[in-house]
């Protein structure tokens, strides 16, 4: 473990030590502005907020999304860094090996071997429960790294100390640091380095400069041959397994499953959300092949009870070690709820509850640090008047249960939907998922490669919600203005909203546009 200031010195190895970590100063927003781009999509396409890095522990507050540099020359050094990257393998080019990211972690002096880890896979809400153990490790007094994909709005999200975002500076050097290994292994290899594992071993790096007590890492894509899986972590989390990637991964759930079992290490504890039968199985069976423990959602650990609470909900979670009455998730959505205590029992699960302890982690601690999580892009607020709520899901599943959060948490007398979604997508089942709430949809793209065509994605629309409910505008600005406009047509108190969907980057970008007007 790292030695630094704590509060009143509290033993980071007990976690039910009651000490209260003192709270984080949000700094200021800067000013939000536009930024059109042709880089690679997986890389920075607009960028909005401001965060400095946490200089305590305990969960951050505010917004998690940094802005692009202040200082000219940081800000032509972090883009020529992107300008590099994107010069490799994007994210959906892949070569199912974790030879380059093992040959350059070896140069590098093997960097994830110095601090033990949590580590997620699952198709749907992988980044917000990663969130969420970093908060409740964070608010336990120990330093965390967080590793999660694809970003909202800014490259820099992606690598996290102490729940914020490296700095612009800290990126930069961190890859000038590793860039002459880089040229080493991609001389070595049949294909040079791509840009996730590139980023992967540039934050398995940072974490261990930093140093963090625990990393918290999220997988790419799959499990057993994503780049993160060169870490032997301690807990293994699987969140909800469904059709996704299915050209890569598998075409049912029990192959999907057999690619995300692949995290699963000899002697760890398996953290096993609600699967589907036929992908529980596989997990199952993979845990008794290398002597892990298994928690289930529903069996040993979960849900009790939930009830909407305003800004969020109000939760009863059962963990490894017994009951947590009365904790504030300030999330909407029955999926957060079930991610809340995924999360949980993997924390406990990192410190030994239920196994080495039958007690319950200390129940302040642990509400402070479910109030304080934040999921920027997952059922958030962006405006009001009317209400306009982001939601990041992009496919058939993270739509049913956007939905049902939506419905849930704003009953709104008439809801606009606007959709802009990626070209690998089952946008058929996506769509058919919000028919029942949207009133209208506009169909849109981003600025990816990789965005449906807005006719294709209209030819769709039409055929799932009737033409008259139907509007196309490709550019995402014209888009959301539209949208806005239907809205508004019932008049500012009847209670009309907007939700805008469909993929990571339609949401970031939407993000940008509404927090500057």
């Amino acid at each position: 473990m790292s030695e630094r200031p704590r509060n009143d010195d509290p033993d980071p190895t007990d976690p039910t030590d009651p000490s209260d970590p003192s709270d984080p100063t949000d700094d200021a927003f800067d000013e939000l502005v536009e930024a059109e781009t042709d880089r690679d999509p997986d890389l920075a396409v607009i960028e909005a907020g401001s965060r400095t890095l946490r200089t305590q522990a305990g969960p951050p507050q505010g917004d998690q999304v940094p802005a692009r540099p202040a200082d000219p020359e940081v800000d032509r050094a972090l883009r020529a860094v992107e300008e590099e990257l994107a010069g490799r393998w994007g994210e959906t080019k892949l070569d199912p090996s974790v030879e380059r990211i093992a040959a350059l972690l070896d140069i590098l002096g093997s960097p994830q071997q110095a601090y033990p880890s949590i580590h997620i896979t699952g198709t749907n809400g992988k980044t917000s429960t990663a969130r969420m153990i970093e908060a409740l490790l964070g608010a336990f007094d120990l330093r965390t790294g967080r590793y999660t994909s694809p970003h909202v709005q800014s490259i820099t999200e992606r690598i996290s100390l102490d729940g914020s975002p490296i700095s612009a500076e800290r990126f930069i050097e961190t890859y000038r640091d590793i860039a002459p290994y880089l040229e080493m292994v991609d001389a070595q290899q049949e294909f040079r380095l791509s840009f996730f594992e590139v980023l992967t071993a540039m934050a398995y790096a940072s974490f261990a400069d930093a140093p963090v007590d625990v990393a918290v890492v999220e997988v790419g894509m799959g499990g057993t041959w994503d780049a993160t899986n060169v870490i032997d972590a301690d807990v293994a989390v699987i969140t909800p397994i469904a059709l996704d990637h299915t050209d890569r991964l598998g075409e049912t759930p029990e192959q999907i499953a057999v690619e995300k079992a692949g995290i699963i290490k000899k002697d760890a504890t398996v953290v096993l959300a609600q699967q589907p039968v036929e992908a529980a199985s596989v997990m199952l069976k993979r845990a008794v092949e290398v002597d892990a423990t298994v928690a289930r959602e529903g069996m040993e650990f979960g849900v009790l009870s939930r009830e909407v609470a305003v800004g969020g909900q109000m939760v009863t979670l059962r963990g490894l070690g017994g009951e947590y009455p009365d904790v504030f998730l300030p999330l909407h959505g029955a999926h957060q709820a079930h991610n809340a205590a995924v999360a949980l029992a993997a924390v406990e699960a990192f410190f030994g509850v239920g196994s080495e302890q039958a007690r319950t982690l200390d129940i302040d601690t642990i509400r402070s640090a479910f109030a304080a999580v934040s999921s920027p892009g997952r059922m958030e607020v962006v405006r009001r008047s009317p209400t306009v709520v982001l939601d990041a899901a992009h496919n058939p599943a993270g739509a049913h249960a956007a939905a049902e959060a939506v419905t849930e948490a704003f009953g709104f007398s008439r809801l606009v939907g606007v959709v802009g979604t990626s070209d690998d997508k089952d946008v058929r089942g996506f769509l058919e998922a919000f028919e029942p709430i949207f009133a209208e949809v506009v169909v849109t793209r981003n600025s990816s490669h990789r965005a449906t065509d807005p006719d294709e994605l209209a030819a769709v629309a039409v055929e799932v919600f009737g033409a008259e409910r139907v509007q196309v505008e490709p550019r995402l600005d014209d888009a959301l203005e539209a949208a806005i406009t239907l809205a508004e047509e019932e008049g500012e108190f009847s209670g009309a909203g907007v939700l805008v969907t469909g993929s990571v980057i339609t949401v970031g970008e939407a993000r940008m546009l509404l927090r500057r007007s």
